[in-house]
């Protein structure tokens, strides 16, 4: 199948090119023009170069490459994220998530493309339910101010993917090479200074996927005639006062502190708090069902160790 990977060049896509050529694809990357089209060429697709965000680029692209199956991994989210300002910090992505979609898709509808997958995100659940969330249970209804856009940009972008009856990965908090997790990572290099304290004492529950398994699921998409949302995240979610204490130990760094929400709210916003706080985990049967797929790593401790053991730095040793 002749597959056109949009974001072929993120941390996700990294993983995927070489999946779905392994499993006997042809791959084209949709690549902005300039320095990603050649990472995109070493990892050796094809590479057709438009802004997505340019309607006619996009269109004349995908006619060049004429797939039959697009994959939309269209973001541009920062290395490291401010809270207090993440509408700001999601102002591309949300555009890359409305527009750019919306550009991708009626283009790939003119030209016959037989299947589409989106990227979305397993961790905007409302947080008043109970338990891990099946994709029946409904997104945030108040969220923080500073999550509105981003929110309003993921419904519209599962709006649009259903719409030309494809199918949402739903992914969790990413971690692999490339992420805030990885061993150069933001979120890593935090951790390790022991900057990450556990807010209002960590009761966010977080659901992981590795890049890796991102990947695989969508190559397991691709073969599936499913249409609609799946949550794609490994088999334990996990409030964030079990796994930072891991993670902190895993680095050899100290443990992480608490803070009261209040104070901390001056200094992350209402964002950050919420996402430290509020956040609820998401359930995988359906994906696993519909998709034949299990994660590799079925839980973020072994994925954990995998990426991050001997990297503990010698001043936390």
């Amino acid at each position: 199948m002749q597959v056109l990977v949009a974001g072929g060049t993120g941390v996700i896509g990294r993983q995927l090119v070489p999946l779905l050529r392994s499993a006997g694809h042809d791959v084209v990357v949709l690549s902005r023009p300039g320095r990603s089209a050649t990472a995109a060429d070493r990892l050796g697709a094809k590479v057709v170069e438009a802004d997505a965000l340019d309607r006619a680029a996009v269109a004349k692209a995908l006619r060049s490459a004429a797939p039959q199956a697009v994959v939309n991994m269209l973001t541009a989210i920062p290395a490291e994220i401010n809270p207090r300002r993440l509408a700001k910090d999601f102002e591309l992505t949300n555009r890359l998530r409305t527009e750019g979609t919306r550009n991708l898709f009626e283009a790939a509808r003119d030209i016959g493309v037989q299947r589409v997958v989106s990227q979305g995100l397993a961790y905007a659940y409302d947080p008043s339910g109970t338990g891990a969330a099946d994709e029946e249970a409904p997104l945030w209804k108040n969220p923080p101010k500073q999550f509105v856009p981003v929110l309003g940009a993921l419904r519209d972008l599962e709006r649009q993917t259903l719409l030309a009856e494809g199918a949402v990965l739903r992914l969790g908090h990413l971690y692999g090479p490339g992420t805030i997790y990885a061993p150069d990572g933001s979120f890593v290099q935090q951790v390790r200074a022991g900057k990450v304290p556990l807010v209002g004492g960590g009761t966010a529950t977080f659901s992981f996927t590795h890049t890796r398994d991102a990947a695989a699921a969508v190559v397991a998409a691709l073969k599936s005639d499913y249409n609609g949302v799946l949550n794609v995240v490994d088999d334990e979610p996990a409030p964030m006062n079990v796994w930072l204490p891991e993670l902190a130990d895993i680095l050899g760094a100290r443990g992480p502190k608490g803070a009261p929400a209040a104070l901390a709210r001056m200094a992350v916003g209402g964002w950050g708090v919420a996402f430290m706080t509020q956040l609820r985990g998401a359930d995988n049967a359906r994906a696993k069902l519909q998709l034949d797929w299990t994660p590799r790593y079925t839980t973020w401790r072994t994925g954990f160790t995998a990426e991050l053991r001997n990297t503990a730095s010698p001043a936390a040793a």
